[in-house]
């Protein structure tokens, strides 16, 4: 989107459309996977449905839209819906010697009031009772600061001397006209726990099935355990947060949400392309 998701991938903010996180299982298909299918037991066949599902064959921007709920996490205490959020990834696959890709891409997430949807600026924290300037989450990259997709996993491109070589398999699910990838994130070491995400995309079998389509009709659900936000100024105060979102791939950002678009166009009209030649489309006309 998480669905994410991812989702970015620097790690993003929002966390939504993360990394699959290879192990050296075989992957696990579940249901009745049809004949004409490809061979998900082979890392290579993993690779490319997974970048038909998540992005493009084809080196081009790829976005996501994607909303959700965020909800507080207090010891002892039922989870508490704080705000809804909404946002777009975008992605671009780059082609690299070998085979190899490298997905970068940005992000772009807004925060929206839980009870009337407006836009938040500020939010009255029920737990400080202070009044927070809201921050959106908000990131972006270039070449060599996203992460390298083979048949050998998925890792950091700036940590692949670090990370180990792991085979790419990914688990599978079939069941009437519907396929789904299950996929957690992958984070750096060193940052602060909590942080967990589990994301699932699907798609329609019959585009799995068209060997001719570069990227898939997909759509995602994701879970994210993370900190409290620091625009929130929690302090040490126990807990954490949990994102729900749900989202789907876009033909383009001309599909975007009306709202949404103008104000990821007025406030990060650089962000709005992920081709890393910096070929930024115009943007819209934001009185409309």
């Amino acid at each position: 989107m998480s669905p994410a998701f991812s989702r970015r991938t620097f790690v993003w903010s929002a966390g939504l459309v993360g990394l699959v996180s290879a192990t050296d299982a075989l992957p696990r298909v579940g249901g009745e996977q049809p004949r004409e299918a490809p061979d998900l037991s082979l890392p290579a066949n993993n690779l490319r449905e997974l970048i038909r599902m998540q992005a493009s064959l084809r080196e081009q921007d790829v976005p996501w839209w994607y909303d959700g709920t965020i909800y507080a996490v207090e010891p002892g205490k039922h989870p508490q819906a704080l705000f809804r959020f909404e946002g777009m990834e975008i992605y671009w696959m780059r082609h690299l010697p070998g085979g190899d890709y490298e997905l970068i891409g940005n992000t772009v997430t807004f925060y929206r009031d839980l009870a009337t949807g407006e836009w938040l600026d500020t939010f009255e924290n029920p737990f400080t009772g202070k009044i927070n300037a809201v921050t959106p989450a908000v990131q972006g990259g270039g070449p060599g600061r996203g992460f390298n997709y083979s048949v050998k996993g998925i890792r950091f491109t700036k940590l692949m001397d670090q990370l180990p070589e792991r085979p790419l398999v990914l688990d599978w699910s079939f069941v009437r006209d519907v396929v789904w990838m299950h996929n957690e994130t992958a984070y750096p070491p060193g940052l602060p726990p909590p942080r967990a995400q589990r994301q699932t995309m699907f798609a329609p079998v019959a585009s799995m099935l068209d060997d001719s389509l570069d990227s898939l009709p997909a759509l995602f659900s994701s879970t994210v355990i993370q900190p409290w936000p620091k625009w929130m100024e929690m302090g040490d105060r126990p807990g954490h947060v949990v994102w729900h979102a749900s989202g789907a791939k876009l033909g383009s950002i001309d599909e975007l949400p009306g709202d949404y678009r103008r104000r990821a166009e007025r406030d990060h009209a650089a962000l709005m392309t992920a081709n890393p030649a910096g070929n930024a489309r115009p943007p819209s006309d934001l009185s409309k």
